[in-house]
């Protein structure tokens, strides 16, 4: 359910939009937002203490959610994983209507001072999409999952704000390389645990790494995770 601040917030990134591609997500796309919004100023500082950088944030989160109901509405009984994968970076980047805003999203979260908020950014895409495909893993993998994914998606990104093929094919092939070399990967790993004189070299950091768990093991912690029993 939609809080008042998420009502001013949405307000006023639908009128910033306008004002990105000139301005970028700047104090002064921030301010004409509240000027055409009509929202009042106070209450646009409330929603928005950070400004415009609360307003790119938003458009991000929102092209995760709609990627997210995207995702459901889609039938992938038949899909491979590496399929759905694939399709659920490539619905997110279809959905953006607004390329010039992502491209300046991504000159805004590479200011060192912002690549905090632009890597945590990434890393909830990734959540997002696990999440909507079902993962389980409660153990590292919860995390080299993520991880390797966000690299994916980051990659892809600043693949497709470069690209001009025709309906962007170059962006999808990249896309299905980047995937390849992580199933890659994943066959090596099978390959290391499969085999009696790695698998026993592996028994020290695999047993290390068996006691990580996942966040929503822990939530009553206040943790990002944990190591031991729990």
């Amino acid at each position: 359910m939609q809080t008042p601040d998420d009502t001013v917030k949405s307000q006023l990134l639908d009128a910033a939009l306008v004002h990105v591609a000139f301005d970028g997500w700047s104090e002064e796309t921030f301010r004409a937002a509240i000027r055409d919004s009509e929202v009042d100023p106070a209450a646009a500082r409330m929603a928005c203490p950070k400004g415009a950088l609360d307003l790119a944030i938003a458009f991000h989160e929102a092209g995760d959610a709609a990627m997210v109901k995207a995702l459901k509405d889609r039938d992938m009984a038949d899909m491979r994983f590496r399929d759905k994968i694939a399709l659920a970076v490539r619905l997110r980047l279809e959905l953006i209507e607004d390329k010039e805003a992502v491209r300046r999203g991504t000159t805004l979260f590479a200011l060192p001072h912002n690549a905090a908020e632009g890597a945590k950014l990434i890393w909830g895409t990734a959540d997002s999409i696990w999440a909507a495909l079902g993962d389980s893993s409660v153990d590292v993998n919860w995390y080299t999952k993520r991880a390797t994914l966000s690299a994916v998606y980051s990659s892809t990104v600043l693949y497709w704000l470069g690209d001009d093929s025709m309906d962007h094919e170059a962006t999808w092939a990249f896309l299905d390389r980047r995937i390849e070399n992580v199933m890659q990967f994943e066959k090596l790993k099978a390959q290391v645990n499969g085999n009696p004189v790695l698998s026993r070299l592996m028994t020290g950091p695999n047993w290390v790494l068996s006691r990580i768990k996942a966040p929503s093991e822990n939530r009553g912690m206040g943790l990002p995770g944990s190591f031991g029993n729990r």
